[in-house]
């Protein structure tokens, strides 16, 4: 008699598959969107400022989405949120299959500002369920699980990447958009019919002054985490797509693709930072370890930056360079991760990611319009000056976590 194989598995690690598939199928054609929306529109002939200003509501929205969003989580329960960002993004990739008269800037900024909060919703919701899923005497599990959802997370998105890359080339911008909407909404019946139903929900409903964090632990590393993504989207989002389909010729196909690649191995390298960090040998990752990694991090984007200002094959170091900055940048991303969900409170937890993700969420939002603006007005070289720059105050502001952490120890709030 043939058995269902889920059923052998606890309710934890069920419900842990099922957010984890819902994270996956959001973050896939969210990658693929993002991608969609930059080559579609820069082969209408929009400039790098007016492509960054259509993901502008999208990064404002996410700014408030995280910091509303967590509260919600913790009044309503994760499952809700989580339901609402995948019933959100049905709408956003609705409203872009409209003919190409109808996507003017004002309708396509409008459906990113929904995406963003959809996207926003869904992360903040899928982070808070790992760490009531993962019991709390078992840090280092936390630590491989959270590196686990977002490595997987981000080698999803750069196949989103490729996947809109080759969508564009093959059924166009509006068949690619309707085949994505069906594939949400069908992820967003599941989780409505299985997802558990108080997930998330704090026992003492929180007041809606809640949202901003009290923990000294969870406001420094915000801090340090909206500067390292800013770091991040001030060349990556906007100024290097542009780059290379402008300054070194690439067609829509291979700057989908290799960004696609790069994007992939970033999240592999997520994966694997509990190894790089030191967890094998008994350690969990503390503020040290933040600031060391961040510090290192800090020099990649500065030889990039020297090597277009003085010319030095500028192809093969930028593309070189790019693949040295993803891999210290995966693995400063993990840190982080690992350490909002360790530093939260158990009981309300979505409060803190939340806050946590809307500094994340500001400093996505910088970096966008930085890199069309820098790009467009100084090159892609000032834009990897200002990266340095971001990288710098993020292990600045790494000083002032907590450090000395071991293996079971909760760290101080």
């Amino acid at each position: 008699m043939l058995t269902n194989p889920l059923a052998k598995l606890s309710f934890e690690v069920r419900q842990y598959l099922l957010v984890t598939c819902s994270y996956w199928g959001f973050t896939l054609t969210d990658g693929a969107l993002r991608m969609l929306v930059i080559l579609h529109f820069h082969q209408l002939g929009y400039t790098p400022l007016q492509i960054a200003l259509l993901f502008l509501f999208y990064e404002i929205f996410g700014v408030v989405t995280n910091l509303l969003g967590g509260w919600l989580g913790a009044r309503l329960g994760l499952n809700r949120t989580m339901n609402m960002g995948l019933a959100l993004q049905v709408i956003a990739l609705a409203m872009l299959v409209v003919p190409s008269a109808m996507l003017t800037i004002p309708w396509v900024m409008a459906a990113q500002a929904l995406s963003g909060i959809a996207k926003d919703l869904n992360k903040m919701s899928a982070k808070g369920a790992i760490k009531l899923l993962v019991p709390e005497d078992a840090p280092t599990a936390l630590y491989r699980w959270v590196a686990t959802l977002t490595g997987s997370k981000n080698a999803l998105k750069g196949l989103g990447f490729f996947m809109g890359g080759l969508l564009l080339a093959t059924v166009g911008f509006r068949g690619a958009v309707l085949a994505m909407a069906i594939a949400i909404a069908l992820i967003w019946l599941i989780c409505l019919v299985y997802l558990q139903q108080d997930l998330g929900k704090a026992k003492n409903k929180p007041k809606f002054t809640a949202i901003f964090s009290k923990s000294r632990a969870v406001n420094c590393l915000s801090a340090a985490r909206l500067f390292l993504f800013a770091a991040r989207d001030v060349w990556f989002v906007v100024a290097l797509p542009v780059y290379l389909a402008q300054t070194l010729g690439w067609d829509a196909w291979s700057v989908g693709s290799f960004l696609a690649v790069w994007v992939m191995g970033y999240g592999l390298v997520q994966t694997q930072a509990p190894r790089l960090t030191g967890r094998t040998s008994g350690a969990l990752p503390d503020g040290q370890t933040a600031v060391l990694w961040a510090a290192v991090l800090a020099v990649s984007p500065a030889v990039i930056a020297l090597a277009l200002t003085f010319n030095v094959a500028p192809a093969v170091s930028l593309l070189g360079g790019l693949l040295v900055f993803g891999f210290l940048f995966a693995v400063n991303s993990s840190l982080h991760s690992y350490l909002i969900v360790s530093y939260a409170d158990a009981d309300g937890v979505a409060l803190d990611i939340g806050f946590y993700y809307m500094a994340n969420a500001l400093g996505r939002l910088a970096g966008t319009i930085l890199s069309g603006w820098i790009f467009q007005a100084y090159g892609l070289a000032a834009c990897l000056w200002f990266s340095a720059l971001f990288v710098v105050l993020a292990a600045l502001l790494s000083l002032l976590l907590p450090t000395q952490q071991r293996a079971g120890e909760v760290p101080p709030q």
